[in-house]
């Protein structure tokens, strides 16, 4: 049977060796990427080998995630978006091109 990382998509560790990954030194980096790019499996996949709460606690610790991935963890983790670190960082920055 494969381990909890040989079960994951080696394409979201584009920039890394996967096979170097340790999952509890990498354990930010794992739940990040899966978070932004994974698929429902994978995500059920690292809420089973982390736990609801550690995943909770890393994302909502994360300096960025796409507008999209907050939405959506907000949703299934059933956290306002004010608690995500990302997301009060984007209130305070002045950004003089939005509209």
């Amino acid at each position: 049977m494969p381990t909890f990382l040989e079960q994951l998509n080696k394409a979201y560790f584009w920039d890394i060796d996967p096979y170097h990954l340790d999952e509890i030194k990498s354990k930010r980096l794992i739940i990040e990427r899966i978070m932004n790019y994974g698929n429902l499996h994978e995500i059920r996949l690292i809420k089973k080998y982390y736990g609801e709460k550690e995943i909770k606690k890393t994302i909502c610790n994360l300096n960025y995630i796409d507008p999209k991935t907050l939405n959506f963890c907000s949703l299934l983790f059933n956290i306002p978006k004010t608690k995500f670190k990302c997301y009060t960082r984007k209130q305070l920055t002045n950004q003089h091109w939005s509209y």
